[in-house]
């Protein structure tokens, strides 16, 4: 009942907080918030299986293109397609779905990928895991050059409908983290915890280490399928270099800066990736010191790393405010 209470005033509060910026906000404002919440999905479906059972994936911005030309596709005009198309397969000339379940379809396809692909990768470990999804990655990008009756190779898909709003993109972000914060404090999330923290002491207590591994990587891939048709139907245009390596490192850094061991810091770092991209560009073109950006992001990795190696939120946001809190209380007289 109380859970019921926390997650009914967080989404009025947040509703409320979307309705200003809604009204009140610029055009420029409001695309960097909702591309900070696109962002968001992204961390924190990553969170749940870097953070949450150790499996370091590299290859979760695959999904999201998976995701993001599926819906892309599923809600293109009909009367466009011959000229968009012209090689098109039969079968998806007359295939067309509504935003909503188009979203969902490009989700459950990339979750479809992940349960296929999990069953080989998810039995290695360490780094021969990260250059297994990194591969997936670069089949993906290869996939989405050459074919090009359907992807239209290197020009991409331009035409899209622009559905994708601010109310779309939280929305989608509060189910990530209500489900993801459903499945970590459950029975679940303390066997993924457990595999995380010493596999082979899980293994030893009857916790189906491969099992639980393979459900995170399905869950996650299909938050970031779903992200990504919410990426296309917001800025209209996608072509394999919107999915290029540069994104996925870019996910892994707001990951790890933030905390990936907490959902609170995955969405953190989202946050402020976002911010901190914004208020570098125009020094990196005012200067012309080009790659600038990416020179900062790298430094404060590696500090992080370092100083922080559990991120800036080693736990969740909420105990951190009750802390604060508690440390601000006067003591009471004896």
């Amino acid at each position: 009942m109380r859970d019921a209470k926390r997650v009914l005033l967080t989404a009025l509060v947040g509703a409320a907080f979307l309705l200003l910026i809604d009204n009140f906000a610029s055009g420029y404002h409001k695309y960097l918030i909702e591309l900070m919440g696109i962002y968001a999905i992204l961390t924190v479906s990553l969170g749940l299986t870097n953070g949450f059972t150790d499996v370091f994936s590299l290859g979760h911005v695959g999904f999201m293109a998976v995701g993001a030309y599926t819906a892309a596709l599923l809600t293109f005009p009909l009367e466009k397609r011959p000229n968009y198309f012209p090689e098109l397969p039969e079968i998806l000339k007359g295939a067309y779905l509504p935003y909503p379940a188009a979203l969902i379809v490009g989700g459950l396809l990339a979750a479809a990928i992940a349960f296929v692909i999990g069953f080989p990768v998810l039995r290695l470990r360490g780094h021969y895991l990260a250059v297994a999804t990194l591969g997936f990655m670069a089949v993906v990008y290869s996939l989405l050059l050459n074919l090009e009756p359907i992807t239209r190779g290197a020009l991409g898909i331009s035409g899209i409908p622009e559905y994708t709003n601010i109310w779309w993109i939280y929305l989608w972000l509060g189910l990530t983290i209500y489900v993801t914060w459903r499945i970590v404090d459950s029975y679940h999330g303390r066997a993924m915890v457990a595999i995380r923290e010493d596999s082979i002491a899980a293994q030893s207590l009857g916790i189906d280490t491969f099992r639980y591994r393979l459900m995170a990587f399905v869950i996650g891939a299909f938050f970031a399928g779903v992200a990504g048709g919410l990426y296309a139907h917001l800025i209209t245009l996608i072509d394999p270099r919107a999915f290029s390596f540069v994104l996925t490192f870019n996910v892994i850094i707001m990951l790890i800066v933030g905390g990936m061991y907490t959902i609170s810091g995955a969405w953190l770092g989202a946050v402020l990736f976002t911010v901190l991209m914004q208020a570098l560009k125009p020094v990196e073109e005012s200067t012309g010191l080009y790659g600038l950006v990416e020179l900062i992001f790298s430094a404060l990795l590696v500090a992080i790393m370092i100083y922080k190696p559990r991120g800036i939120l080693e736990e969740e946001l909420p105990a951190v405010v009750r802390r604060w809190l508690k440390a601000g209380e006067k003591p009471e007289r004896s």
